[in-house]
């Protein structure tokens, strides 16, 4: 799933993506189907990238993006459901978050922001940041030459300088 460049903004409602940056703040545009503009003052607003999110686990922090990759394979109920109903559906797509740490408002909050992306093609592509997983198979390793030294070889390659000396002038 690749979030990268996508924020949330603090006093507006959805997602935005960072177009552009200038020297007081970012360019967003609004993930909604009215495609808004926004720049973002650095001074005033707070933006919080989706892919560095995290909440409040047991005994760790869960990454938004694990819930995403969890909430897929459910069918997710609608925001202006019974908070126990979301409270319910919260504990299967992340059972070791934090109840007394996570509130009502954070799991609507969460299900609004996939509700957005679900359908983007980003929301299915690989993060780019993420290294692609290694093969199966342990690649085999070359055999390692023996090769003279670095030093030695600069000395036995190193060509003879052609410069000549300056004949001494007699005083």
């Amino acid at each position: 799933m690749n979030l990268q460049g996508i924020v949330a903004v603090s006093g507006k409602p959805g997602l935005w993506r960072a177009l552009a940056q200038n020297k007081t703040g970012y360019v967003l545009e609004s993930l909604d189907a009215q495609k808004t503009k926004l720049i973002a003052n650095l001074s005033t607003a707070k933006l919080a990238a989706l892919a560095e999110i995290t909440i409040f686990g047991i005994e760790g922090d869960i990454k938004l993006v694990d819930i995403f990759e969890a909430m897929k394979s459910t069918t997710v109920p609608s925001v202006k459901d019974d908070g126990n109903k979301l409270r319910k559906f919260f504990y299967e797509v992340a059972p070791d978050h934090d109840e007394e740490k996570v509130y009502s408002s954070d799991i609507k909050k969460i299900i609004n922001w996939y509700l957005i992306l679900k359908d983007m093609p980003l929301f299915n592509e690989a993060d780019p940041t993420v290294a692609p997983e290694a093969a199966e198979e342990p690649v085999a390793a070359e055999p390692v030459k023996e090769e003279t030294p670095v030093a030695e070889a600069a000395v036995e390659e190193a060509p003879k300088s052609k410069v000549k000396k300056a004949p001494a002038k007699k005083a």
